[in-house]
């Protein structure tokens, strides 16, 4: 089941409705915004994606606007500043993937220019080799994790059905996944 539905749900909900027509399956190029997306995707694990949603903003100002090199560089302060912040996640594992993650990005980037870069060097593949190369590369990386950071981020399709009125929009962004043989 994808989130496109509940497009009938999201088109009446502020919150859902916002996130459906300009951000769920719109390909993501930016490496911050890649890393805000994979961040929330692991936050949302045993949660509502509705609560990432309304924390989302507290999100990006206490991870400093997703900049990797900032959360890259995090110490002891910055993991206790987190677990004390009653905006987001205060869950430490969720907590130390952010900072782990950000530094294996760090790393990405000098291998392959950008995380997008490395995305597009990896892509494509189907859900089941992408689930297994983010496992051996981030931390806190499952199965639905992995699947909904590629469907969010334009790497796997599924985001929205064809008949759904933002599947044109999407197409017209020619989505990563458009260009490949599992999409």
């Amino acid at each position: 089941m994808t989130y496109c539905e509940y497009c009938k749900t999201a088109n009446a909900h502020p919150v859902h409705k916002q996130y459906h027509d300009t951000g769920y399956g719109f390909p993501l190029r930016d490496d911050n915004l890649l890393f805000e997306r994979l961040v929330l995707e692991i936050n949302q694990a045993g949660l509502s994606w509705e609560t990432i949603l309304k924390k989302q903003e507290h999100f990006r100002r206490a991870y400093d606007a997703f900049d990797i090199a900032t959360v890259a560089a995090y110490g002891a302060d910055d993991v206790n500043r987190l677990l004390s912040d009653v905006g987001i996640i205060r869950n430490r594992l969720k907590v130390n993937a952010a900072i782990e993650n950000a530094k294996i990005i760090v790393q990405l980037q000098e291998e392959h220019g950008s995380f997008a870069g490395w995305l597009n060097a990896n892509h494509p593949l189907p859900k089941e080799d992408w689930v297994k190369l983010f496992k051996k590369t981030f931390r806190f990386t499952g199965g639905e994790i992995v699947n909904e950071f590629l469907m969010s981020s334009g790497y796997l399709p599924g985001a929205h059905t064809p008949d759904c009125d933002i599947y044109p929009v999407i197409l017209a962004t020619q989505p990563p996944w458009l260009r490949s043989e599992f999409g």
